[in-house]
């Protein structure tokens, strides 16, 4: 592993991992109220952010998991930065869809939702994964910590986030029309510290760009998959493996 030690310090919510991104002012949306029930002869279904399609499709190809056994569908990236809308959508899918599948996991922390996935999922029969963000399960809780706790006033991104960083942060905060709000958004980091799920040093190379830019020292961390690999393997173990599961 190859880490940068550039650290300065910064706040508790910086090192939590919060993410500078616009906050949205309406309230989640009213729950279906509806209660759906699991199909024993399914598929299992993951529904994912699509900001981890790329991570889920290479981790089915390296397990041996076949398309009809597990059925990846991802709702839109652009939910990372608009919390609110993530439990509704996922309620609203679950509601049509459920019927379909034999389990279901959601592709998904808490994620800003504070708890209201987590009562969508009880009404579904589905599970999310175990971490409170992406930056978790990627890095696992310990590693998460320790990394959090070192590195404080952190903004952490990911390959997806590296590979995205102008629509989804740049944009997606206004700087590109208001370059001044630069300090508002940005003003209480430190770092940028990259959690890399691959070793592309074309990504690497975009990362620092991305802190320079942001005005923040550069931290690099390859931690791969993590937390995500078993979850996968749980909910649509591979066919050598399904009879031990």
């Amino acid at each position: 592993m190859r880490d940068s030690v550039a650290r300065r310090s910064g706040g508790r919510e910086a090192r939590l991992g919060r993410r500078a991104r616009p906050q949205e002012a309406e309230a989640v949306a009213p729950e279906l109220l509806v209660t759906t029930s699991a199909n024993p002869d399914g598929p299992a279904l993951v529904l994912a952010c699509g900001a981890i399609a790329n991570e889920i499709i290479a981790l089915r190809e390296q397990l041996g998991i076949a398309d009809e056994t597990m059925v990846l569908h991802c709702l839109p990236a652009e939910l990372h930065n608009r919390p609110g809308q993530i439990a509704p959508r996922v309620d609203a899918f679950l509601s049509e869809h459920r019927h379909k599948y034999s389990r279901v996991l959601l592709g998904y922390g808490d994620c800003g939702t504070g708890g209201a996935l987590d009562k969508v999922l009880a009404r579904h029969e589905a599970e999310r994964l175990p971490h409170m963000h992406c930056y978790e399960f990627f890095a696992g809780t310990p590693r998460f910590t320790r990394i959090a706790e070192a590195e404080v006033g952190s903004y952490f991104v990911t390959d997806f986030l590296v590979r995205h960083f102008d629509k989804l942060v740049w944009e997606g905060c206004g700087l590109d029309k208001r370059p001044e709000m630069l300090e508002t958004f940005f003003g209480n980091y430190r770092d940028l510290v990259y959690l890399a799920q691959t070793d592309n040093p074309a990504l690497e190379d975009k990362a620092r760009e991305a802190a320079a830019r942001l005005g923040l020292n550069y931290v690099y961390h390859k931690v791969g998959y993590g937390d995500l690999a078993e979850a996968i393997r749980k909910v649509a173990p591979p066919a050598a493996e399904a009879g031990h599961v």
